[in-house]
């Protein structure tokens, strides 16, 4: 039998009786709970990982494999997966013995409906707490770490950031792909500087600035005499970025006479200089970056397809600004202290009205335009900095309907005062004086988390 699905589900049932499965799942999803049920225990673990968020709910008594050396695997995984177990024999001492080996609590066939999901919504609650908690802890360690941060708490962003993480201290080459300003060379920068290769070198190179006749030497070197010009041996960006990482910036822009060899090198690990026949091994990373759509190009037979296929083994997508508006304001503030230390200029923190500007404007310049406008800010004055560059505030109404207007304040309101109460529920509450309901209500509605607003540091070099 393979694993059960886990994607999504809060809580998995394990029982060798159908029946029970059955009943247990209609219990839990007319709760509102997501729930799914297998009668193969060793499917189990194959299903599971750190990061599900999930209940376990298992039988102790099955032929297969029974349920303490169920909970036995599932703490072996993570010990502080919640697992729930259940036998139709009133045993004591097997309850005492399960509660000692790690199980979140113990029930007796036939169960009450009602403590079994004030047990189950109990362990959930637990569960998210320990995630969340472990969240935090690997946000607050990779800001202690020297070198860029990447900051926000859009979807987006959080999606990026976990690729990221995953493929952190592999050897796997890595696809970034955004538009032009949205910061693909600090995403490069991150990889390198928060895996285990920070202590050899960070290389980057755009293949669109350099001559056609001189990128291959760029990239791989010449022994002296290769070629009129070079009268002494060269060191190539391959070889200069052994031990570390070489980004290869607008990769679209690499001729097609070199891409072929571009592939030979990153399958092959090994790179010549011109001129020369000795290989040098390569223990080395490989970001590619790229504003364009490479399948489109490919199918045009404007870039290799092979060593398109090469390079996105990995691929991190950066979101444009006007995808991730919830970020501007923490963006924007970012920039603006950065600017402040720097020209020695006082920050005064933007009004309401700029602050809605900025969340209105498309951002063609992404990133890279959000931080020009914040330094100007700093230098110049906000007048200076807003007249003529994101429209008026009487422009921003007269494309928006009374609805939309009081939408648009309405969560910004909000987000301010969650991100300045630290994602605290009772002091926003007492902040814009709404009831609990109302305000879960609302953050509801503009699909706002507690949780990107909670208390630690997320700043970005």
């Amino acid at each position: 039998m393979s694993s059960p699905q886990l994607e999504n589900i809060q809580v998995l049932i394990v029982d060798d009786e159908h029946h029970i499965g059955t009943v247990l799942v209609q219990l839990f999803e007319l709760e509102g709970l997501s729930a799914v049920h297998t009668t193969d225990p060793r499917t189990v673990s194959a299903a599971l990982s750190r990061d599900w968020p999930g209940v376990i709910v298992s039988d102790v008594n099955m032929p297969a494999l029974d349920g303490i050396s169920l909970l036995s695997k599932i703490r072996a995984i993570d010990a502080d997966l919640p697992v729930v177990l259940l036998t139709g024999f009133g045993d004591i001492a097997m309850a005492v013995n399960a509660l000692k080996q790690g199980a979140y609590d113990f029930l007796e066939k036939p169960f009450n409906n009602e403590h079994m999901l004030d047990v189950v919504k109990r362990a959930l609650e637990k569960r998210a707490l320990t995630l969340e908690n472990r969240n935090l802890k690997r946000e607050l360690e990779s800001h202690k770490v020297p070198g860029p941060r990447i900051l926000g708490h859009s979807p987006g962003i959080v999606h990026m950031r976990h690729i990221i993480d995953r493929v952190l201290d592999t050897p796997a080459d890595v696809l970034i792909e955004g538009e032009t300003g949205t910061g693909k060379e600090l995403v490069a920068r991150y990889l390198h500087d928060h895996s285990n290769r920070q202590g050899a070198n960070f290389v980057a190179i755009n293949c669109g600035a350099i001559p056609e006749n001189l990128i291959e030497s760029e990239l791989f070197g010449a022994e002296a005499g290769a070629f009129t010009g070079v009268d002494k041996t060269r060191i190539g960006k391959f070889e200069y970025a052994n031990g570390g990482t070489l980004f290869l910036d607008e990769i679209e822009s690499t001729p097609m006479s070199l891409q072929v060899k571009l592939l030979r090198v990153l399958e092959d690990r090994r790179v010549e200089r011109l001129g020369s026949n000795k290989s040098i091994p390569l223990d080395i990373r490989v970001v590619a970056a790229t504003k364009v759509d490479l399948k489109a190009l490919s199918d045009k037979g404007e870039f290799r397809q092979d060593l398109l296929y090469r390079l996105n083994l990995v691929t991190v997508p950066i979101p444009p600004l006007r995808e991730r508006r919830e970020d501007i304001p923490l963006l924007f503030l970012h920039f603006a202290r950065l600017a402040s230390a720097r020209y020695h200029r006082e920050l005064i923190a933007p009004s309401s009205a700029q602050q809605a500007l900025m969340s209105s404007h498309d951002w063609p310049g992404n990133v890279r335009e959000l931080r020009n406008l914040a330094e100007r800010y700093v230098l110049l004055g906000a007048e200076a900095a807003f007249a003529g560059n994101l429209g008026t505030s009487s422009q921003l109404h007269s494309s928006m309907s009374l609805t939309q207007r009081v939408e648009f304040f309405e969560k910004m309101l909000l987000e301010e005062a969650l991100s300045h109460n630290k994602g605290s529920i009772k002091l926003t509450m007492e902040q814009l004086e709404l009831p609990r309901k109302t305000l879960y209500d609302k953050m509801r509605k503009y699909e706002l988390d507690r949780k990107h607003y909670l208390n630690f540091d997320s700043g970005e070099d």
